[in-house]
């Protein structure tokens, strides 16, 4: 009883992420603002519309903490990467067009990667609360790319700015992901002690970024094209995270290891095909014609 309450939590807190994500996205892409530029933030948060949204995208949070409560890990994380095939019918019915056997194969490989990728072989173990020694590697590295594909986004236009925005925001993603473990292990040993640590303030500064880099993305294009990346993104940075800064195990075998990267190519392989899936195409053409231009 308590798999299948996790099961069902879990699933409606995909779809609501899903829901959210395209409110968001719509939003953004009707703003006018340019790409990394806090004033997008501040336009955004003035919108009804995005407020729901993002309200929408909390509550997803919160259903799946409540999913966790019932069920492990290793069967929850792999279910919530599941709301991109909740994304592409919603993205199809609002453009009017049905969706492609590319499409469908596309959207398929992501999550059906990624859920391997994450449910093979769950990281466990480790501590919960590394020193900023243990941070520092990990975090020159993400901020390197960041500022490298942030850099490489402002001089590039169509699917390159998208997929370069949304890797880097789902990269911020994971980071936050490792800051909120963190954060909830210090509070859960030193109550408000947590405020004397650097951790609650990262977690708030990569929350900011994260949203930047974010909502330029859904400013940038198709949601059919920015959710895939950030789907596959986000939980390998989280991975390799809980790996190399947390000190957790990951693959115990070879061959959980090769089953792994196979989950991975193949998530790979369906963001190729969504990005020239005739979905995507559609939502773009669409979302050109009604956006305001670009300043």
């Amino acid at each position: 009883m308590r798999t299948a309450i996790a099961v069902v939590l879990a699933l409606l807190a995909s779809f609501c992420f899903a829901l959210g994500s395209l409110i968001q996205q719509g939003a953004a892409r009707q703003t006018d603002g340019r790409a990394l530029r806090l004033g997008l933030l501040v336009a955004l948060v003035r919108d009804r519309r995005w407020l729901g949204g993002m309200a929408l995208t909390v509550f997803s949070f919160a259903v799946q903490a409540a999913a966790l409560a019932f069920g492990p890990l290793a069967l929850v994380q792999p279910l919530a990467t599941l709301d991109l095939l909740f994304a592409l019918p919603l993205i199809a019915r609002l453009n009017r067009r049905p969706l492609t056997a590319k499409s469908i194969i596309g959207g398929l490989c992501v999550a059906a990667g990624m859920a391997v990728f994450v449910g093979i072989s769950p990281p466990t173990g480790g501590i919960g609360a590394p020193p900023v020694s243990a941070w520092i590697p990990a975090l020159i590295a993400i901020a390197a790319f960041v500022a490298v594909s942030g850099t490489v986004a402002l001089r590039v236009r169509g699917t390159a700015r998208v997929i370069l925005l949304a890797a880097a925001a789902a990269v911020i993603y994971g980071v936050l992901d490792g800051l909120t473990k963190s954060t909830v292990d210090i509070l859960s040993h030193r109550g408000a002690g947590v405020l004397a640590t650097w951790e609650p303030y990262a977690l708030i500064a990569a929350g900011v970024l994260g949203g930047l880099f974010g909502q330029s993305a859904f400013n940038a294009g198709p949601l059919s094209l920015s959710l895939p990346v950030i789907d596959t993104v986000e939980p390998t940075t989280a991975v390799l995270l809980a790996v190399l800064v947390f000190g957790e195990s990951l693959a115990s075998s070879p061959w959980q290891l090769a089953v792994q990267l196979l989950g991975a190519a193949t998530a790979a392989t369906g963001i190729i095909l969504l990005s020239h899936s005739a979905v995507v195409l559609a939502e773009d053409r669409r979302e050109s014609a009604r956006a305001k231009p670009e300043t």
